[in-house]
């Protein structure tokens, strides 16, 4: 039996409210189990469709979602909140491009590891609880600074052309790999999709465990 700490992978978008959902459900469960589980961040761009060459975002483009996607959408977050007792500053976040975001996190996750969780936590918070926009340099200077990250070094990986193109491989490949939303949580190739219960998560994990030992 290996002595490594058990591994989730976790692909998410930061402007996705049903992703924060996940991630309070995450760690409920996590709360609850006995044994450390490694989370494995895989960026995901909900918003790839809807992007200009240069990278920005052109909200006039048709991605099928309406006003009814909308509504229905609401609804569904507002259950979750419930069910979940989560306290969101605003439902959804359309206007918002998380890439910046994104493009910080993926160098935090590389090169200071150690200091990821509480960054990743502190972009959702910054959005989903304060109503700030992560698409901000200047905001996520600030969450960098809280965390004791570097805020240079941050500021000048939001801005590399290289790492960019880094991130849009990594989106490329969860598309090839059959992710079509998030959250989506990848346990040993078992699969979650969507913002599930801590039970759900549980069975995803145990349930993968206890199929390998036998």
């Amino acid at each position: 039996m290996s002595d490594s700490p058990d591994r989730l992978e976790l692909y998410a978008d930061y402007v996705c409210p049903f992703c924060y959902l996940g991630t309070r459900s995450l760690e409920q469960y996590r709360e609850d189990r006995d044994e450390p589980l490694v989370i494995d961040w895989r960026p995901f761009d909900l918003r790839s469709g809807k992007r200009n060459p240069d990278g920005s975002i052109d909200h006039e483009a048709d991605d099928g979602k309406d006003e009814q996607y909308f509504e229905q959408a609401k609804q569904n977050v507002r259950r979750l909140q419930d069910e979940y007792g989560v306290e969101m500053a605003q439902i959804l976040a359309t206007e918002v491009d998380s890439l910046p975001a994104q493009q910080a996190s993926w160098y935090v996750k590389q090169e200071y590891p150690e200091q990821w969780a509480a960054f990743d936590e502190a972009i959702y918070e910054a959005l989903w609880k304060d109503e700030r926009d992560i698409g901000d340099i200047d905001v996520l200077a600030d969450l960098a600074e809280d965390v004791d990250l570097p805020v240079a070094e941050i500021e000048s990986a939001i801005d590399d052309d290289g790492l960019r193109t880094e991130l849009e491989d990594r989106f490329q490949a969860a598309q090839r790999r059959g992710i079509t939303g998030v959250p989506t949580f990848i346990y040993d190739e078992h699969v979650a999709r969507g913002a599930v219960p801590p039970a759900q998560l549980e069975r995803l994990v145990d349930g993968a465990e206890q199929g390998a030992q036998r």
